[in-house]
């Protein structure tokens, strides 16, 4: 993992397995929003102003590879993914969860605010994604979908790369018996993702359970980069933090990837 600054405050973090392919995973840091969502807010669902979202979307995509069409998806926590072969208007988002392209000139684009963002290459085959990793879609299979999309366009399993960027750590994210009991009906070996916590609550190692996805599904070569979303307030958004502290909007800070 390498941490860069790009334009006057932008942080860029890169996973260090995907090597050159322009990519990066932004925080809240070197944006014009103001007030709760400060930083980077890249959320189109936020009740932020659009002309602040829509310049810092432009300061992010300038970060990472100045010139491309910034393409993102209107996120419904699922396991669908969609083949994108040319840009298209926010207005015009696809309903799905992962994006993936062999065309140079796009920059795909995810955005969280706790769920885990993962990125993927083959440098070979010249194919990119982004997926968003919520619990329902990880467990859902957004992953899986991911890797066959990429398939399609002719990755290979083998070849492909994976980094889930910051999301929320297990040491903050609680829940109850019923979430618990979600995972372990699925497989009982889930149990292994979560450590008890207060009475009858549990923490869940979201991260973990998603890089236990990719390897089960034959992806050898991950990066899981071990950023907590909800400790970290100076230096990224969290739903979860709002909410607990009573805030009525949040931001959503956006993860990118592009064939170089």
């Amino acid at each position: 993992m390498t941490d860069g600054t790009d334009g006057p405050d932008i942080q860029v973090i890169r996973a260090a397995r995907l090597g050159d392919v322009p990519h990066g995973f932004l925080g809240r840091r070197g944006g014009v929003s103001a007030g709760l969502v400060a930083g980077l807010n890249c959320g189109l669902g936020s009740a932020d102003d659009p002309a602040a979202i829509a310049e810092n979307r432009r300061r992010a995509g300038a970060a990472v590879l100045p010139g491309a069409a910034l393409v993102g998806l209107y996120q419904i926590h699922s396991a669908e993914a969609v083949i994108v072969d040319a840009p298209y208007a926010d207005e015009a988002r696809p309903r799905a969860d992962a994006l993936v392209t062999d065309r140079p000139g796009l920059l795909l684009g995810i955005l969280t605010a706790d769920c885990a963002p993962v990125l993927f290459a083959d440098r070979t085959a010249g194919v990119v994604a982004a997926a968003h990793a919520g619990w329902k879609g990880a467990i859902g299979g957004v992953t899986d979908a991911t890797l066959a999309a990429m398939e399609r366009l002719g990755a290979r399993r083998e070849q492909i790369v994976a980094a889930i960027g910051p999301c929320i750590a297990r040491a903050s994210y609680e829940v109850d018996a019923g979430f618990l009991a979600t995972f372990t009906a699925a497989d009982a070996a889930n149990e292994r993702f979560f450590t008890d916590g207060r009475a009858g609550r549990y923490q869940f190692d979201l991260e973990a359970y998603v890089a236990h996805r990719l390897a089960t599904a034959g992806v050898s070569r991950i990066e899981a980069m071990g950023l907590d979303t909800y400790a970290d307030a100076d230096r990224f958004y969290s739903f979860r933090r709002a909410t607990h502290r009573g805030e009525a909007d949040y931001g959503r800070q956006l993860s990118v990837i592009g064939v170089g």
